[in-house]
């Protein structure tokens, strides 16, 4: 009767046949890892202190297209989601290990140094940590941006929606009218007077517009706010 192969023996015999000694093996393996770890040490550098470049020499045939983008399809969507895109240093977030690795992995790919990394995210998160949703891009060139990774959960499903009234000051003011309007409606009929008319709701509805845009300018003004427009790229707290 034959005996059963017993693989891990086999592989065992198999080491020991090299002429690598168990050190020379140890040596070997915690270069591997030294060297692994000064790469992410790296890219986590560059990555934490972006030194304005505006393109990297990415070789076209490797890259995929549906995750090339424009300037203005990043710009549109920072808008509509009240959303920043700034440079990687102001990001205050954790870079998960998937990010450096794919960055690595595109380096070798392509037989260059990644540098000038963009991160979308909201506003918070280039201020503290948070989990929304951040997406990390490279630059290509000529206003194109390469997307490497997106990590943290999935943004508010009505964020667009909610964000719409900070897109400009017309959204803004027909929040207000709409919010106005539907508070005279609440206001109960003779209220003011033993008759009630046209004329006295909108009197009502007017009085009512004038209090809620005089809380929304407070705020605004009190907490240095502004539109979507002019801060999807402002690296300033004040915005």
């Amino acid at each position: 009767m034959l005996p059963k192969t017993n693989i891990e023996n086999k592989l065992h015999k198999a080491k020991l046949k090299r002429s690598t000694s168990e050190e020379n093996r140890l040596k070997e393996v915690y270069a591997i890892f030294s060297n692994l770890d000064s790469e992410l040490g790296r890219i986590e550098k560059n990555v934490a202190t972006n030194d304005g470049i505006i393109q990297n020499r990415f070789k076209i045939d490797f890259l995929e297209s549906s995750r090339i983008y424009h300037i203005e399809e990043i710009k549109n969507i920072c808008i509509d989601y009240r959303l920043r895109f700034l440079d990687s240093k102001y990001f205050k977030g954790e870079l998960p290990v998937e990010a450096l690795s794919k960055i690595k992995a595109l380096e070798q790919e392509h037989g260059l140094e990644i540098k000038g990394f963009k991160i979308i995210a909201p506003s918070k998160l280039f201020k503290l940590e948070d989990r929304d949703d951040p997406l990390l891009f490279a630059p290509i060139g000529n206003g194109y941006h390469y997307l490497i990774h997106q990590w943290g959960s999935d943004l508010h499903p009505l964020r667009k929606m909610l964000m719409w009234p900070f897109k400009g000051m017309v959204n803004l003011s027909i929040l207000v009218l709409l919010l106005s309007f539907l508070v005279t409606l609440l206001v109960p009929e003779g209220l003011f007077s033993k008759s009630s008319s046209n004329v006295e709701f909108w009197i009502i509805n007017f009085f009512m517009f004038k209090c809620i845009a005089a809380v929304v300018i407070f705020y605004g003004f009190a907490l240095g706010k502004n539109f979507s427009p002019a801060i999807w790229n402002s690296k300033y707290f004040n915005s």
